[in-house]
């Protein structure tokens, strides 16, 4: 089993940064990949960015160029940064982990930290 425990979110004005931060633990788990969902209220929640083992990325068209995601594995920890956020980026935001391929449905879910920007 794989526990995924968020931090890192909060409120911060608009044109303002923010990283979350993603630590994986368990035990006997393999990852292949990691992404990041949001969900803002009354909207469905998408995958933001994901990253595999191999390097590869996906960025969704609303955040490309202002968020990064990266992977750091000897710490187990998947992190985004956010620059120049709008009040459009405020959401509830999950980390997400893949054993196998990045899709539509994760095989592990963090419980979510809010991320708000104020106009």
């Amino acid at each position: 089993q794989v526990q995924l425990v968020e931090s890192g979110g909060g409120l911060v004005q608009a044109g303002g940064s923010l990283r979350l931060s993603c630590a994986a633990s368990g035990s006997g788990f393999s990852i292949n990949a990691m992404g990041w969902y949001r969900q803002a209220p009354g909207k469905e929640r998408y995958l933001v960015a994901a990253v595999d083992n191999g390097g590869g990325t996906y960025n969704a068209d609303s955040v490309k160029g202002r968020f990064t995601i990266s992977r750091d594995n000897a710490k187990n920890t998947l992190y985004l940064q956010m620059n120049s956020l709008k009040p459009e980026d405020t959401a509830m935001y999950y980390c997400a982990a893949y054993k196998s391929y990045i899709s539509d449905t994760p095989d592990y879910w963090g419980q979510g930290t809010q991320v708000t920007v104020s106009s």
